[in-house]
């Protein structure tokens, strides 16, 4: 009997042992499950908080006359590892920045008009290499007081040189330039700065990680093999006629085969410029200029720019995360400098080099401003030179922070001085003239705010002292029937204590005092 009690008892320990393994091993399932599923919804809301604060500040960005790239690189900077910390650099980013540079060519190419281009292609050749030509100048200046490598002058000449092509096309579609002739010697100049990040990127990238890099006769083989494709390309192109690609028909009333074979084909070409030896930026602007002279030009240029928006926000969303606040405050007066040399040096040199080419002055001055930034492209050659370890880690920093501010303030320094050089042909004396003139219609809005602003707080302050008066009158009455009812009172009292008025005080005295 006793026996049977002491094998069920540990059956009943034995069941109980494994319920409870059980029990436990499956809280431990669920709590995984909840933390991944918890990973899950925190990785989906870093997503809409990204997209959401980038809409805004895009929106925001428009509303001030910029082009909503700024926005996006401002997301990237609150949102970074040195703003909220919300979002983080990754691989998956990075791969999905450098597609985003890809299309970004591509549909530049695109977009590109050959017979256009053609005929600005002299002064915007000639405005170009000065721009390289004196950015090489300053850079070897610097070179020889610092003591830098070849390396290093050429690369911060390539860094200067340029000029953002999305944030120029935005600021003179704002003022109503881009069509004019301002806009057509701006184009050409800022299409003659893209073909030449091609050689740009291929100098860059022969400097090699260990700082030696390839021999010089192939990188020489390379840029001249890039050139001549793209001047022979550019020559065939300019001929009357459409391009009729493979298969074409095929696509015809089919948007998504259309996106995706465009897509394919940019990645395809690029992937075999690579293969060869040249950028992969190079093979995506050259299949963009096969699709710009080709039957498909409109319908592809439709359909793949969301997808080129979307990636696109993607880099200078990546440039936003590389930026570092904490180094722009602990080091505010060098990239302030560095800002200021750069953006008024480089409005000079293209004012100048455009009105040599034998422009107006009404031309070269917006023309020379709507180029005063460093272009989006300089964050790709400072990562290249980071890479190759041609910068450190510190002149990179430094790289990256200078060219996101000019990028940033490069609107508003357009607006500004081409308001200043309208409003001087009118005989301003004084800078307060001229700041009232050229901020006429800011100060008009603004005075009409004060306006409404001073209109609320004389309401509120009669509001205000009306309910005082009233507070007041109402204390008044109060204390006035209490003065009244005191006398009365005290005589009263008086009476009742049985005193009787003083000598004089009755009638007769009385009437003495009346």
């Amino acid at each position: 009997m006793s026996q049977a009690v002491g094998e069920t008892v540990e059956e009943t320990v034995e069941a109980i042992s494994e319920t409870a393994g059980e029990t436990v091993e499956a809280i431990g399932e669920t709590a995984e499950a909840i933390g991944q599923a918890a990973e899950h919804l925190t990785d989906l809301g870093n997503i809409a908080a990204v997209a959401s604060l980038a809409v805004m500040l895009g929106l925001i960005f428009v509303r001030l006359r910029q082009p909503p790239i700024v926005g996006y690189i401002a997301a990237g900077i609150l949102l970074g590892p040195t703003g909220l910390g919300i979002v983080e650099q990754s691989e998956s980013i990075t791969l999905l920045a450098e597609m985003g540079v890809l299309l970004l060519l591509f549909l530049i190419g695109m977009e590109l008009s050959i017979r256009a281009f053609v005929l600005v292609l002299v002064p915007a050749l000639m405005i170009a290499a000065g721009q390289l030509a004196t950015g090489m100048g300053v850079s070897f200046l610097f070179g020889w007081l610092l003591d830098w490598s070849l390396p290093q002058i050429l690369l911060l000449a390539f860094i200067v040189a340029l000029s953002s092509t999305a944030v120029a096309i935005k600021v003179l579609d704002d003022i109503g330039e881009l069509r004019t002739e301002t806009g057509r010697i701006t184009i050409g100049v800022l299409i003659a700065q893209d073909i030449a990040i091609v050689p740009m990127l291929i100098i860059a990238e022969s400097f090699g990680a260990s700082g030696d890099g390839q021999p010089v006769w192939q990188t020489l083989v390379l840029i001249t093999a890039a050139v001549v494709i793209l001047g022979g390309l550019i020559w065939y192109l300019n001929m009357p006629g459409k391009i009729t690609l493979p298969f074409t028909r095929y696509f015809t009333g089919k948007p998504d085969l259309i996106t995706l074979a465009m897509l394919a084909f940019c990645f395809a070409v690029a992937a075999i410029s690579s293969l060869f030896g040249l950028s992969a930026v190079y093979g995506a602007f050259v299949a963009g200029l096969i699709i710009a002279n080709s039957t498909l030009r409109s319908e592809a240029i439709q359909l793949t720019y969301p997808v080129q928006s979307i990636l696109v926000f993607i880099f200078f969303l990546s440039i936003g995360l590389l930026i570092d606040l904490d180094y722009i405050m602990a080091n505010w007066k060098t990239v302030l400098l560095f800002v200021l040399a750069a953006v008024i040096t480089k409005t000079l040199l293209n004012i100048m080099l455009v009105r040599r080419t034998g422009f107006s002055w009404d031309v070269a001055v917006p023309s020379g401003l709507a180029m005063a930034q460093i272009g989006e492209f300089s964050f790709i050659l400072a990562s290249v030179g980071l890479a190759n370890r041609v910068l450190d880690f510190d002149a990179y920093r430094l790289a990256l922070s200078v060219i996101a501010v000019t990028l940033m303030i490069s609107p508003l320094w357009m607006i500004t001085i081409r308001r200043f050089h309208a409003e001087t042909t009118e005989g301003i004396s004084t800078m307060r003239e001229a700041l009232a003139l050229a901020y006429a219609s800011e100060l008009d809005r603004l005075q009409a705010a004060g306006e409404a602003v001073s209109s609320a707080r004389f309401r509120s302050r009669v509001y205000y002292r009306a309910a005082r008066m009233a507070a007041n009158k109402r204390r008044h009455k109060k204390k006035s029937v209490a003065d009244v009812m005191t006398p009365h009172l005290s005589h009263v009292e008086g009476h009742a204590e049985g005193g009787s008025p003083p000598a004089g005080e009755g009638a007769g005295g009385a009437r003495e005092k009346a």
